[in-house]
């Protein structure tokens, strides 16, 4: 009984994303957005991807993340550092604060991809649908993030959370976020989220149990096909 009740739940939560996500997110084309619970290497596949890109001189690109540097991303930042206190709640307001400046303040995501040029983010949308999806509800962060466009491309970067917390342990200090318990559960969250984020934009898994050069690999394989690039295949 218990089991049949689980599918049902997530058989629900699915159904409900697709239709938040469908009736209301729109496509941005030139944007990807690399997905990843912590210690997935979100940050190294985009400075290997940011200088692939940069070295073929050939398309023009922005590479940005989630939080931002800003402000109110610095104030994130802040809390996920333990350095200072916010309800949950309050932080899932400031992601989306956040990523709205991000799209669309004057030198934001919109306004480069309006320019012609190819942006890839390291996290976004589904960041806040996972992680503060979990600390307090999915319907806050869908209704904060529902009038933002989805990416062309999501790329996650799947990782077992054991194998990703034992990664962090050379850190120097941890996140709030950066314990097996809570990555146990955001990687169950991203599996559900992505299903229903794949419906509309396209989703890409890569292995990232991998060397960092294999990963690499893959990701470039996935971004190196979009269309932006096609012109100047030969030469990448």
């Amino acid at each position: 009984m218990f089991i049949y009740q689980f599918y049902l739940s997530r058989i629900d939560v699915f159904l409900h994303l697709c239709y938040f996500i469908d009736i209301t997110m729109e496509l941005t084309r030139n944007f990807a957005v690399l997905e990843g619970g912590d210690g997935s290497g979100t940050t190294t596949q985009l400075s290997i991807l940011k200088n692939k890109i940069k070295n073929t001189g050939k398309i023009p690109y922005f590479s940005t993340f989630e939080p931002t540097t800003g402000k109110t991303g610095e104030l994130i930042r802040r809390a996920l550092k333990n350095e200072i206190t916010i309800n949950p709640r309050t932080l899932c307001y400031l992601f989306a604060a956040d990523r709205n400046e991000h799209l669309y303040g004057q030198d934001g995501i919109i306004n480069h991809v309006k320019n012609g040029e190819f942006v890839i983010c390291d996290r976004y949308v589904v960041s806040s649908l996972v992680y503060q999806g979990i600390e307090c509800g999915d319907k806050l962060p869908e209704s904060l993030n529902s009038f933002f466009p989805l990416p062309e491309i999501t790329i996650f970067l799947d990782i077992k959370p054991e194998i990703a917390v034992e990664r962090m342990k050379n850190r120097s200090s941890l996140e709030i976020y950066e314990v097996l318990e809570f990555q146990e559960k955001v990687y169950k969250k991203y599996i559900s989220v992505l299903e229903a984020y794949g419906k509309k934009g396209r989703v890409e898994i890569v292995d990232a149990s991998k060397s960092v050069q294999e990963v690499a690999d893959l990701v470039w394989g996935i971004i190196g096909q979009m269309p932006i690039f096609n012109h100047n295949e030969n030469d990448l």
